[in-house]
């Protein structure tokens, strides 16, 4: 578990923050409205403090998951598992070896960018598009949904590969 886990918290607030820019009717909220169907009116009476405390919420379980795909160093602990939780094994002692000679390796923002682009074209894209199809919905609306999860978890998993801090295992 990472010393600043608080991270995760605050790498959640980026799909409310990316949000509320991108689907503001100036940026691409009217031609969502439009794809979807939706009028002003449709839009009103909603409980928000609802819909923004769910999202948020579920945003932590997505920056849980996102950070074990951006930081490479969470598969060595997944492969060293359980042995590597042993204090004083030699399992845990190779571990935190690896970690001082490789732990800093790809922990950069544009690393964890990129694996956050990764996981829009490669993961999110496929659901969009396959519910979409499904739902009879166009390519217009798969690609405002794909372009928001893009830029979303870019930046979530860029925070979170820059910043999450772990302590050697003892």
């Amino acid at each position: 578990m990472p010393t600043n886990y608080y991270m995760f918290f605050i790498a959640a607030l980026i799909p409310l923050i990316v949000g509320a820019v991108y689907y503001n009717p100036k940026v691409l909220g009217g031609p969502w409205m439009r794809v979807n169907g939706f009028t002003d009116a449709d839009m009103e009476g909603a409980n928000m403090a609802f819909t923004f405390g769910l999202s948020y919420i579920l945003s932590i379980l997505a920056a849980f998951i996102l950070s074990t795909l951006v930081i490479h160093q969470a598969g060595v602990v997944q492969m060293m598992s359980p042995a590597v939780a042993e204090a004083g094994s030699a399992t845990q002692q190779q571990f935190n070896e690896l970690m001082t000679q490789y732990g800093a390796n790809h922990r950069s923002f544009g690393h964890g960018f990129l694996h956050g682009g990764f996981l829009t074209v490669f993961l999110i894209l496929p659901i969009i598009a396959v519910n979409a199809m499904f739902e009879r919905r166009g390519w217009k609306y798969i690609w405002i949904h794909t372009g928001y999860w893009f830029i979303t978890l870019g930046l979530m998993g860029g925070v979170l590969c820059s910043t999450l801090e772990y302590a050697p295992l003892s």
